[in-house]
């Protein structure tokens, strides 16, 4: 299988299992057209979110990294009426993309974006008391994860859901000499993960639009 055939079978399962989403699909060509790098979440791993943060009934979801928004659209449009997402992102020309992507969603009042080193702003959320957070999605700079992982321990509950994505990274992640920074990052999510006793955790291989990754997924207990 290629990843032509990957492909198609991403738009075949869109095709047979969504409604058309013209907002969504501006917020793609917007993200396009500003000069985002082309690394959202795909449809159906958005859904995938999307669904993940209904079933675990979310009220308050934190997601380190926005870029213009597509996955942050996903996860808010799965919130109660009076939930909040916060979402954190270092460029100030995405997060004006995102912004504008929130309004043309109709999500605004739900999200709130903080603009600045994740990091920086994981601590201001700590300062604050802001968690626990119900569910957290993990997807910014890779080399980064374990320290994302760690203030998303502090900021959950037990019952938060913890998702990390790009952790298999075209299968490189088994690659133990590797010197990328990325596959790095995705091994220490791995290792965080696994030698961290308050969490549970899997992890799932992903081919389609975006190629062959994964993502980690963890419960706290």
């Amino acid at each position: 299988m290629s990843r032509n055939n990957w492909a198609a079978v991403d738009d075949y399962i869109v095709g047979s299992l969504f409604e058309a989403d013209p907002v969504l699909d501006a917020v793609l060509a917007a993200n396009h057209d500003h000069g985002l790098p082309a690394i959202d979440v795909s449809p159906a791993q958005g859904k995938l979110l999307s669904l993940l943060a209904r079933m675990q009934g979310a009220k308050k979801v934190l997601e380190i990294g926005t870029l213009g928004g597509y996955s942050t659209i996903w996860m808010a449009r799965a919130l109660p009426a009076d939930g909040k997402i916060v979402t954190l992102e270092l460029d100030q020309h995405h997060a004006h993309v995102a912004r504008s992507n929130f309004e043309r969603a109709g999500v605004s009042e739900r999200v709130e974006l903080r603009v600045g080193p994740a990091l920086q702003s994981l601590a201001a959320l700590g300062t604050e008391n802001a968690g626990p957070f119900d569910f957290i999605f993990i997807d910014a700079d890779k080399p980064n994860n374990p320290h994302y992982l760690s203030w998303a321990m502090r900021l959950s509950r037990p019952g938060t859901a913890i998702v990390c994505d790009n952790v298999i990274r075209d299968g490189d992640v088994v690659n133990e000499d590797g010197r990328d920074a990325n596959v790095e990052g995705a091994r220490a999510a791995f290792s965080f993960i696994g030698s961290e006793k308050r969490l549970d955790g899997t992890a799932i291989q992903t081919v389609g639009a975006k190629g062959y990754d994964g993502f980690a997924i963890a419960i706290v207990e």
